[in-house]
């Protein structure tokens, strides 16, 4: 049963705002000295280690491994780590982190036309024009690149970043129809399934990781420990005690600090396209989320 936000709901739904939003800096960072899918698979490695550990530090129960529950296991592990993960790390070779953390602010809006096929949760007027109105925004973000697509790796960098919250996407309407599993567990599942398929793709890509230099050593670990497993504590914390609702607010978070980033930290160019592309996509998310933005305002 969930109550009234709490300041300390309020500062954690703020830390993951940041921590996600800083990611894709973070990511940036790590490329400077490993391969995409070595950067995809720590993530997915380390990230898996914290939250088993965590797991038998809370107790948490492994569900019965059904056929249908490994066949959820497998499909949402693939499509909400190894995927999007790789796409992200290779697509942030060729664009700037504010472009991969706008893009992912349009993951919501995939979601709700997802859901309105495949699910019980149908869209009205309100959410196609929010829809619309945040597709247009992701049009914007990618900008006359779309029409140079076969010409460079830049627009492919870019398509590559929007396929990934499409992943994500698709993994969140699976997560939905998926059989109840304690949530701490299924992340700590979903990220062995993305490990066991990103290890040996990258090392047969790319082979054995070596040690570079420590900046981007540093930035390897942290993508492993805080923004999958310190964040996923976080997550099951803010919706246990405020709410589902409540957590939807860090999607208006997200891209904001991934542009903060990318311009103070990695002195990113931010051409003007960015910012139109922003306030559009957050106009879609704030028009299509406005009945459950309501509900929180007079909970």
């Amino acid at each position: 049963m969930t109550t009234q936000p709490s300041l300390s709901n309020w500062l954690s739904i703020l830390t993951l705002g940041v921590i996600w939003g800083g990611t894709f800096m973070v990511v940036a960072i790590a490329l400077e000295g490993y391969g995409p899918l070595t950067v995809a698979c720590a993530r997915t490695s380390l990230g898996a280690v914290a939250l088993l550990v965590l797991m038998r530090v809370m107790r948490r129960p492994l569900p019965v491994f059904t056929r249908t529950m490994v066949k959820y296991l497998l499909v949402i592990g693939l499509l909400n780590t190894a995927v999007p993960f790789a796409l992200l790390s290779w697509g942030q070779q060729y664009v700037p982190s504010a472009f991969a953390g706008i893009s992912m602010a349009v993951l919501p809006l995939f979601v709700l036309p997802l859901a309105h096929v495949f699910t019980d949760e149908k869209m009205n007027l309100r959410n196609g024009l929010g829809v619309t109105l945040g597709f247009i925004g992701a049009l914007v973000l990618i900008g006359p690149g779309v029409l140079r697509i076969g010409t460079g790796i830049e627009p492919l960098g870019q398509i590559a970043c929007i396929l990934a919250a499409l992943s994500y996407a698709i993994s969140a309407i699976m997560t939905r129809r998926c059989p109840p599993i304690d949530p701490i567990t299924m992340a700590a599942l979903l990220l062995v399934v993305g490990a066991s398929a990103l290890i040996p793709a990258m090392l047969l890509i790319e082979g054995v990781p070596q040690a570079t230099d420590q900046r981007t050593v540093i930035a390897i670990i942290l993508l492993g420990f805080v923004p999958t497993a310190l964040a996923a504590l976080i997550r099951v914390l803010v919706i246990r005690s405020a709410g589902s609702i409540f957590m939807t607010l860090v999607n208006y978070q997200v891209p904001v600090w991934s542009m903060i980033f990318g311009a103070i930290v990695l002195n990113e160019d931010l051409p003007i396209r960015f910012f139109t592309a922003l306030a559009l996509i957050l106009c879609g998310l704030l028009i299509s989320q406005w009945n459950s933005l309501r509900k929180l305002a007079f909970k």
